[in-house]
Parts: structure tokens; C-alpha cells; sequence
């Protein structure tokens, strides 16, 4: 049996390939804040061997790893460490909590809450009512929620877009996620917007789910691989049969969607993974190849910040959206070091990873204070709200800050031509 597990492990998580080197744990932000994890390394690659041999070894620090992919960025030899941590947790870490299961169903609670919106947000601001939750449900009473919308993105959608976007020459499906669809439908619009502004129809999916990100996080591996192969053959038929790519505007559902359900819950992936990327890319390569043209307002000025998100500098794709948004003439950006804001989704509404949360982020606190800008923009929602409840500035996704400098009218002319 240990042989078969070892064979296993060569093939899917690379163990032994680590050198211990040991600069994973010099680039862990959960390392750098407190002893009591003991780094990527340890937890990862060293652990593996002996959880191999016996589950007892399995260490409960391993909760504490962020997933934010980082050790991976930074290991020379290409070692999936965050996998190695994931995949201990799926065999070792035991049930979900109540607080964990309603903070990873996000299509559940979100439904709920946008029936209820303008209550919902009231209620979760109130104090009493967040000391509640953190004395019964360990969320801490210092964290902010997003606040839910009361129109659905895809209830929007079928009202005001749906019926429009068949007249365009070239199409384009979209996965818009929990956060589009309950918090903030604003950044659909903005992508429809720009889309259609450059020549280019967006449809929705068949079906989507949550891309399950939170699932994973929280041990609920059975459902999160239930949900990832609905968006699986929702995004195959969209690729395959429809011919139509698939855009997302969350670095983290897609980093999941197109390395995670294969390397952590074991989807194969490999004939639709590369029909799924970010919009910010998707308009970048457009723009590279002189396929479209973008004109932007005369009169739109702003200072801004970018934060790198971990897990689109994991795919390596931050590029694409500053070098989007420094095409805008009256955007003066400030790119910022890489540095995690610690929230890593539902991970910093936990009580006991708050503080620890807070410490990771304070660098890029610190780095956005000294910036001086009017705003921040990110791809990523949940550094959206650890950023915002952090420096108290508004954050922004690069394709709402690109749809709010476009001159739509103009770039509707100049790609007709």
C-alpha cells in the first residue's frame, strides 16, 4: 500500500523533486508572521514523506497555509508545494465545520442574501450582531463583509444584455462567478461593455457553479469536484461545440478552474484548459495582434496603485492587465511589490487567522499608504475586500477601471472600420 501511495505521489506531486533549499519558506507570508507554522517546506515536501507512512503525522498547522501559491512561484525546482498541502488536507483534515460550510457555499448564502439585500448588509454591519458571530461562529467581529446586491449579474443580464449580443460578428462566453453574480454586478456590466464596445457578443455558460476555491479551502472536496465538473462541461461546450472561449474576471476562480480541479481534485482539464483565461489578457492579445482598437475619454484622470494578486502571479499573467491599463493615457499607475494582503478568501474571516491575516497584509498596507494614490486596482475580489477594510480607499478591477476611461462610441466607430 505505501509503495502504491509513494507511486502515486511521484506522478502527481513531485516531492521528491524538492532539493530543501528552503527558499519557499524565505517567500511564505504565513512564515514570516509567526513560528507556529512550519513553512512550505516542512509542511509540504518533508511532511509527505512521513504522512506516506502513517496519517498520524498529519500536523494541524497545515490549516494555517494560505494557498496562495507563492512557495510554488519562488521553488527552482517546479516542486507543486501548495498541491502537496492540499492533498494532505483532503486525506487527513477531517469534516467541515458549520462556519466553514456556510462560508465556502457561496451560491447557497448568496442567493439568500441578495432576496434580502438592503437588510442582509444592514444586519451584518451591525456590532451586536458581529459579536454574535464571532463568539458562536469563530468569524471575527472585526471583518467586514462585502455587501450583496439586490439585482443578481445574471438576472441583469437576461433584462438588458441578453437579447443584444447576438448581433455581434465574434462571441465570447463568460464565467462571472459568486462575487459578480450576488456582490457586484457591476464589473459584468463593465465587461459586457467593453466587449461590445470592441466588436464582441458575451453569452453565459449553460450552467455554472461556484468555481469551488472556497469548498477546497474549507475540506469540502466532494462537493467542490461536484461543482468543478459542471463548469467543466459547461466551459467544454462552450469551447468545443459553441467555438466560443471563456472569460473570467477573478484571477483566483480561474487559477482554480484551470490548475486546481486537475492537480488537486483530479479532473482532467487538458482539452479545455487553455480556452479559459482573464479578460484583461484575452483584450491584450486582441490589441497586440491589431485585431481591435481601444480610445479612451479625454478628459478621465486618475492616480492608481496595482496590487498583484498571488494567484495571478502564479499564472504569470499580471502583465496583461498593467500593460492594459498603462494604455489608458490618463492613468498615472503605481505597480506595487508583490506582497499577499493576507485575506485568502474565507481564510481571514476566521477568528483564529484574523490577526495573522492582518499581519500579512500590513507590507502592502504600508506600500499602498506611501503610494499616494486615489484608489487601487486589482484582479482579485477578495484582495478587493481586505484592501478596502484595511487603507479605507476603493479597489477597483482592471476592467471596470478600462470600461470607466473608454470612450465607448469612438471604439464602437474605429473597430467598424
Amino acid at each position: 500500500m505505501v509503495e502504491k501511495m509513494q507511486i502515486c505521489s511521484l506522478s502527481e506531486n513531485n516531492f521528491e523533486q524538492c532539493t530543501k533549499c528552503s527558499i519557499c519558506t524565505v517567500y511564505c507570508p504565513v512564515a514570516a508572521v509567526t513560528t507556529d507554522y512550519p513553512g512550505p517546506k516542512q509542511a509540504g515536501p518533508d511532511g509527505e514523506r512521513y504522512r506516506l507512512k502513517d496519517a498520524r503525522y498529519f500536523d494541524k498547522a497545515l490549516k494555517m497555509c494560505l494557498n496562495c501559491k507563492r512557495c510554488e512561484v519562488a521553488c527552482p525546482s517546479g516542486v507543486r508545494i501548495a498541491d502537496i498541502i492540499q492533498h494532505a488536507r483532503m486525506s487527513h483534515g477531517g469534516r467541515a465545520s458549520l462556519r466553514d460550510t456556510m462560508l465556502a457555499n457561496t451560491d447557497v448564502v448568496g442567493t439568500m442574501a441578495t432576496m434580502v439585500a438592503p437588510v442582509t448588509n444592514f444586519t451584518l454591519g451591525l456590532k451586536p450582531v458581529k459579536a454574535i458571530m464571532d463568539s458562536v461562529m469563530a468569524i471575527d467581529k472585526h471583518r467586514t463583509f462585502p455587501a450583496y446586491s439586490g439585482t443578481k449579474f445574471t438576472t441583469w443580464y437576461k433584462r438588458h444584455a441578453a437579447h443584444e449580443q447576438d448581433a455581434f460578428a465574434h462571441h465570447v462566453s463568460y464565467f462571472h462567478g459568486c462575487y459578480v453574480n450576488y456582490n457586484f454586478p457591476k464589473l459584468g456590466q463593465d465587461l459586457v461593455k467593453v466587449l461590445n464596445a470592441i466588436g464582441y457578443g458575451v453569452h453565459l455558460l449553460d450552467k455554472e457553479k461556484c468555481c469551488g476555491v472556497a469548498l477546497m479551502a474549507n475540506g469540502l472536496y466532494k462537493q467542490a469536484r461536484r461543482q468543478a465538473q459542471t463548469n467543466v462541461a459547461s466551459i467544454r461546450k462552450s469551447a468545443v461545440i459553441d467555438h466560443r472561449i471563456v472569460l473570467t474576471t477573478s484571477s483566483s476562480c480561474t487559477y482554480n478552474m484551470r490548475d486546481e480541479y486537475e492537480h488537486v481534485l483530479g479532473i482532467d482539464t487538458s482539452d479545455v484548459r487553455d480556452s479559459l483565461m482573464l479578460a484583461t489578457r484575452f483584450i491584450y492579445n486582441l490589441i497586440d495582434e491589431g485585431q481591435v482598437k481601444l480610445v479612451f475619454r479625454q478628459d478621465y484622470k486618475r492616480r492608481m496603485a496595482y496590487h498583484t494578486a498571488c494567484h495571478i502571479q502564479r499564472m504569470g499573467w499580471a502583465i496583461y492587465s498593467i500593460e492594459l491599463l498603462r494604455m489608458i493615457p490618463g492613468l498615472q499607475l503605481i505597480v506595487l511589490d508583490q506582497n499577499c494582503c493576507g485575506i485568502s478568501g474565507t481564510y481571514g474571516f476566521k477568528k483564529e487567522n484574523y490577526e495573522r491575516s492582518q499581519q500579512i497584509g500590513q507590507t502592502l498596507f504600508n506600500d499602498i499608504a506611501k503610494a499616494q494614490v486615489e484608489a487601487v486596482t486589482t484582479d482579485c475580489e477578495t484582495c478587493k475586500w481586505q484592501i478596502e477594510m484595511s487603507t479605507g480607499l476603493p479597489v477597483e478591477n482592471p476592467i471596470s477601471v478600462l470600461a470607466d476611461a473608454l470612450d465607448v462610441e469612438a471604439t464602437r466607430q474605429i473597430n467598424r472600420t
